[in-house]
């Protein structure tokens, strides 16, 4: 994530200042106005590379995740990205703001001119400067909501719909707006390319074509509401959908009207259609489901994605499985899979953590797929009891492979914790958060 974000904000910066420094200031213009224009236009660029960057990701791109690490690692990108994007627009339009505080402080003589435009293309440069100035104070305010992680999910949903417009009117703002001379210079083709990209998302999200490739139709075949407010669904799915690895999720959507959500495939693939979803009462969508949905109800899954799979374990690395609550889904998809070929299974400690075992939905299930896969040695963790999976306890060494799916808490304190004993293991993390 942060690999990609620094190396497009750098390429972005050297393309800008190849442009600074191969050109010549103008006639009689002061240092601090041309270093205002100069920061004006950079943090325009760098808004608008990371605001291309969101849309683009926004398509849900599968071929990026084999380099960023799987789905959740490009919504993360996505994210932060978009929380960059917005940074620099804030620095974009406090910057056009301080020109009273120059002229205050250094006067109006050395300003830098503005280049001259007559007719229609007048118009339209003010009504980009107008837009852009717009569009900013929508997306400052789309932050703050997106942040707020107590706004209701589906309001949110359909507030960030306008995301799309607002991308299109500061691509607008851009190619109106960007001094001339840029598209002759390698900083006009970079800004170029990045704006196809993101009008390609931004066009994308407004036809709702997003991951239509990868969508299928099935129907619920099975539902059960299980103690600790899990919803247990089974789904029949048409004969588009290609199977799946196991650990990998899917985008549900049981209720048009609410959209897709993501969700662990819990199960390993039967090569019979069939998927299972084990569902966690943690929202507003979520708490309720197992009222509301029935057998027979249609359902769109779109998928799969994620790259949580244990083919891509390190064979010579010691193997260590964590799980935490409603994490347990991609493990319960692993030990399923493993099933059929239990000598085939890999040497592995799998740590539980819960906090009621006598009322966990999966401690049992967990206990009876690893009775059959005696290289596995399962580790339950029971709060109720006075238990917490601390690392120490996972007797982790340099040579070994983490897998956790759990609370991001417990996952940074067992970092912290490893990193406090000078121990670096390979510790892969699902990043699921799509908000």
């Amino acid at each position: 994530m942060k690999t990609l974000i620094l190396s497009l904000l750098s390429l972005v910066t050297l393309a800008w200042g190849w442009e600074v420094f191969s050109s010549v200031a103008p006639a009689g213009a002061s240092t601090w106005w041309v270093a205002r224009q100069e920061a004006l236009h950079l943090s325009g660029l760098l808004s608008v590379a990371m605001m291309s960057l969101v849309m683009f990701l926004a398509t849900r791109p599968a071929w990026l995740e084999t380099p960023l690490g799987g789905m959740d690692r490009i919504y993360r990108t996505h994210k932060w990205a978009g929380i960059t994007a917005v940074a620099f627009a804030a620095a974009h339009w406090l910057i056009e703001m301080s020109g009273d505080i120059l002229k205050a402080m250094v006067g109006r003589e050395g300003r830098v001119g503005k280049e001259k435009f007559t007719g229609f293309l007048e118009v339209l440069r003010d009504l980009a400067e107008d837009m852009g100035e717009w569009a900013i104070y929508a997306v400052l305010a789309m932050l703050v909501i997106t942040l707020w992680k107590k706004f209701p999910y589906r309001a949110w949903r359909i507030l960030h719909q306008a995301m799309p417009v607002l991308y299109l009117m500061l691509a607008f703002h851009a190619v109106l707006l960007v001094p001339t001379n840029y598209w002759a210079q390698p900083v006009g083709l970079l800004l170029g390319a990045l704006l196809l990209a993101g009008v390609y998302g931004a066009v994308a999200s407004l036809r709702k074509v997003i991951g239509k490739s990868r969508q299928t139709m099935g129907q619920v075949v099975a539902v059960e509401h299980l103690p600790g407010d899990v919803c247990a669904v089974r789904c029949h799915l048409g004969t588009r959908w290609h199977g799946h690895r196991a650990g990998q999720f899917a985008f549900v959507t049981f209720e048009g009207k609410e959209g897709a959500h993501p969700f662990t495939i819990a199960s390993a693939d039967r090569d019979d259609c069939t998927v299972d979803f084990q569902i966690k009462a943690l929202g507003d969508y979520t708490r309720g489901l197992a009222q509301r949905l029935q057998v027979g109800q249609s359902v769109r899954v779109e998928g799969p994605y994620g790259r949580f799979d244990l083919a891509r374990r390190h064979h010579k690395a010691d193997q260590i499985w964590i799980a935490g609550g409603i994490g347990v889904t991609p493990f319960l998809a692993w030990l399923e899979s493993l099933q059929a070929s239990p000598q085939q299974a890999p040497s592995a400690e799998l740590h539980y953590c819960t906090r009621n075992q006598a009322t966990d939905t999966f401690a049992q299930r967990l206990t009876d797929l690893c009775a059959k896969l005696p290289s596995v040695r399962l580790h339950i963790h029971d709060a109720s009891q006075g238990a917490s999976l601390k690392a120490p306890t996972l007797g982790a060494t340099k040579k070994s492979e983490i897998w956790f799916c759990g609370p991001a808490g417990l996952g940074q304190s067992l970092r912290e914790g490893l990193k406090a004993m000078g121990v670096t293991p390979r510790f892969h993390q699902e990043a699921f958060e799509m908000r």
